[in-house]
């Protein structure tokens, strides 16, 4: 296992800004001085709690409690090693990563995650380049391109378009000479490998071959797959010769599900009055952004999925739905509202009366942006849309047809976990659906109350709040290590290490550092990665580290921690004594006498005030 010298890790910290880092997943905005807040990427929030602090390297969310520095971060987005996540920072920011003499890894050892990265991003550039060459292949990609799909050459740079030739163009030699592992040959989805064939560039079969080819990037733009558009040149061999589109397989870096096409880019367009605008596909997306549509995404498919819906309510929580308008893509977008009203996502459709169907690769092909601003005029709230949908004619219907519209309506609504949207919601679809509102919250009770098929029982009773001061000592002082050093080294000879209650972290950390302050290792607080062992010791470090306490005398508040440890534990021993005499028998000759002296001798430590020797 590689091993990162420390000096590297401290010298990574100290060259990437952490709103770099952040801002590639969360929209990030001022909050004076150094501080910049967000909507938080680890839980669901509608007033930001995130807060980054660039001058100290730290982030904290006041909602959930998660904390860290730039590499926790990548470690909680991405799902990284310790590792990983410091190569990956070198590889983004260009710092070069140091290893400890002979532990640095070699090919076969490099993560297979950074190794399917550096793979995809070769294969787009080898797709890319057949589209621009010269030749039947790239000729014929070209023409298609702009003569069939009207888009332009520049479009198809900007976005890194590609072509793979009916025979596979040579992508598995290309491939092959960049000395990839085995195991990513094998994970990337690239290729058909039989399971026991040996790797040679006669055994990697083209997964994809006459397509042209659509790089799909994740909310960092790095390429973690393709989608593969069938044309003529796609082989009569071809596996799925009959499927218009072909995504790359599932890998290690690539779950279709929580992922967003164009994300990367619609997310640094987004803002006040520029919600994202969802569409089905890749070339719908393309179309959009080609007329100054920038906050277009789409998702791989019709089927959205909670995943998907996170990912932009981290950016904003403001949604345009613009799928077709055939079958498919009316039941796509009511797949899609009671998810995004759980996920307390605003959303509205985009629709035009008397249109017919409504393509918008075709309307916006003929119409530009201008139609963009149409549709918006004419746009359908959740409720309008749902109503709509359930019922198109309400004036006309029949008593049970307005009762079926309402269940699938009630359906829906129920999804919002917020009384005051359930609220809003039925007052606008009972107008719309022509009925009493008060029917309407009636039947939503029945429906929210009725236990669910397989699922959970009633809920557990809430457990009693915490009581106030509920902080424990070992917390306190380890803040003071933390933020006064000079008060580490008088603590350390001052607290018994009994006297600390070690299950849970603060208590574990503030024993480890009083250990080092006493034995004079105390590295300083910006050099204590080698102390920490776990993730929730670090993230109880940052946590601390992110605010300064307004703390005028650090040793008196310092002699008021040691004497709550003190008490604690001095007070815990004195009811086990008590309990002793108590139930001791007069009949026998005891130890009465000894526990008579301990317990007198605590009583006076317990009297006596904390002595705190200041180091001069």
């Amino acid at each position: 296992m590689p091993v990162i010298k420390p000096s590297c890790v401290r010298d990574l910290k100290l060259r990437v800004n952490l709103a770099d880092v952040i801002s590639r997943v969360v929209a990030l905005r001022k909050a004076g001085g150094s501080r910049l807040k967000g909507l938080c990427p680890f839980h669901q929030e509608k007033t930001p709690s995130f807060n980054v602090d660039v001058d100290k390297g730290y982030y904290k969310c006041f909602g959930c409690g998660k904390a860290g520095d730039a590499i926790t971060f990548i470690r909680e987005t991405e799902q990284l090693s310790f590792t990983e996540a410091i190569e990956a920072l070198g590889q983004r920011f260009g710092v070069r990563i140091e290893y400890e003499e002979g532990s640095g890894p070699t090919q076969e050892e490099r993560s297979l995650r950074q190794e399917l990265f550096d793979l995809h991003e070769q294969a787009a550039a080898h797709f890319h380049e057949a589209f621009k060459a010269a030749g039947a292949t790239g000729d014929f990609m070209r023409s298609y391109w702009e003569q069939e799909r009207r888009f332009t050459p520049d479009l198809a740079e900007e976005f890194k378009i590609g072509a793979a030739a009916p025979d596979g163009g040579g992508l598995g030699a290309a491939i092959q000479k960049k000395k990839y592992s085995e195991e990513a040959l094998r994970a990337c989805g690239l290729f058909f490998i039989r399971d026991d064939a040996l790797i040679t560039v006669g055994a990697l079969r083209p997964r994809f071959r006459g397509r042209l080819m659509i790089p799909i990037r994740d909310h960092q733009g790095r390429v973690v797959a393709f989608t593969a558009r069938q044309t003529r040149l796609t082989p009569e061999d071809d596996p799925a010769r009959e499927a218009k589109y072909v995504n790359s397989p599932e890998t290690p870096i690539f779950t279709k599900g929580n992922l967003l096409f164009n994300l990367d880019r619609a997310s640094k367009a987004v803002g006040e009055g520029k919600p994202f605008v969802m569409v089905e596909g890749q070339l719908d997306a393309l179309r959009c952004w080609s007329v100054g549509l920038k906050t277009v995404v789409a998702p791989q498919g019709t089927a959205i999925t909670d995943g998907q819906l996170a990912l932009l309510r981290r950016y904003r929580p403001q949604v345009e739905c613009f799928f077709d308008s055939d079958s498919a893509g009316q039941k796509a977008s009511l797949r899609m509202l009671p998810m995004a009203l759980k996920a307390e996502i605003e959303v509205r459709f985009l629709t035009a009366e008397g249109e017919g169907k409504l393509d918008p690769d075709l309307l916006f092909l003929e119409r530009g942006l201008a139609a963009y601003e149409e549709l918006r005029k004419s746009s359908l709230s959740a409720m309008a849309f749902a109503c709509r949908a359930c019922l198109p004619a309400p004036a006309a219907a029949s008593s049970e047809q307005r009762s079926r519209a309402a269940q699938a309506v009630l359906a829906i609504i129920a999804a919002a976990e917020s009384e005051i949207s359930r609220a809003s919601f039925m007052a606008e679809a009972a107008g719309l659906l022509k009925l009493p509102v008060q029917a309407l919250q009636s039947d939503l009770r029945r429906l929210t109350s009725r236990p669910q098929p397989g699922g959970p029982g009633p809920a557990p009773a809430p457990l009693p709040p915490r009581a106030s001061g509920a902080v424990a000592p070992e917390h306190d002082l380890l803040r003071l290590c933390l933020h006064f050093e000079q008060v580490g080294r008088p603590m350390s000879t001052a607290i018994p290490h009994d006297w600390i209650d070690q299950r849970e972290p603060a208590g574990v950390l503030l024993n480890r550092f009083l250990g080092e302050l006493e034995s004079g290792n105390w590295p300083g607080r910006d050099h204590l990665d080698v102390l920490m062992e776990t993730d929730d010791e670090k993230t109880l470090v940052a946590s601390l580290l992110f605010d300064v306490p307004q703390i005028e005398d650090p040793f008196k508040v310092a002699r008021e921690g040691i004497r709550r440890l003190r008490d604690r534990a001095l007070s815990g021993r004195i009811r086990q004594i008590e309990l002793a005499l108590a139930n001791t028998s007069p009949d026998f000759n005891d130890d009465s006498p000894s526990l008579l002296r301990e317990l007198s001798d605590l009583q006076r430590l317990l009297r006596q005030p904390v002595s705190l020797t200041v180091a001069g």
